[in-house]
């Protein structure tokens, strides 16, 4: 969640192209029924076991807690679609995600009048999930994460990770010393 290297863009500088992708990304996810879509990148995912609401919501954390520009929002989605199954059957964990995105969104309200999944600038969002960081679905969201996003195989490529390399003779011999930036 370190925004330091990140570009920052504030009102005041913000260019036509940048207002139109903003504007966009808002409006890529849409609630219909208990479906999430995606417009921009034609997905849809069914919410069976939380509110559609709540997973946009969790799509939307998932980006801002492990922010990549090259990984599409479908790759978020696939994340955080284990919760929406679990839920079905854990009362406790539907508790936990439902009322910590209700929590959210109440601060997102209070400081933005609307929503988490609506508020525009990442660093906006950013902070107010700095003002959750130590509760219960913070840190469940972040530590799954790990596991969830980063063992897509699909992803892997935008890292430059190639898999395993056991069954292929290890790194020493296969690209150990290719590191060009160091």
């Amino acid at each position: 969640m370190d925004t330091t290297n990140q570009e920052e863009h504030r009102p005041d500088d913000l260019g036509r192209r940048h207002f139109l992708l903003s504007a966009s990304a808002i409006a890529a996810m849409a609630v219909s029924g208990n479906a999430l879509i995606h417009t921009s990148e034609a997905w849809g995912l069914e919410a069976t076991g939380l509110k559609p609401e709540t997973m946009r919501t969790l799509v939307k954390m998932a980006r801002d807690i492990f922010p990549h520009d090259k990984i599409a929002d479908k790759f978020y989605a696939l994340a955080v679609k284990t919760y929406d199954e679990k839920a079905a059957k854990d009362a406790k964990l539907k508790s936990l995600i439902e009322s910590g995105v209700a929590e959210l969104d109440g601060f997102a309200r209070e400081k933005y009048k609307t929503v988490y999944a609506g508020v525009g600038w990442e660093r906006d969002r950013v902070n107010l999930l700095r003002r959750i960081q130590t509760g219960g679905l913070f840190k469940k969201l972040r530590g799954d994460l790990v596991v969830s996003l980063y063992n897509q195989k699909e992803v892997w490529p935008a890292f430059g990770y190639e898999g395993e390399s056991a069954s292929k003779g290890g790194y020493v011999n296969r690209g150990f010393s290719d590191i060009t930036w160091l």
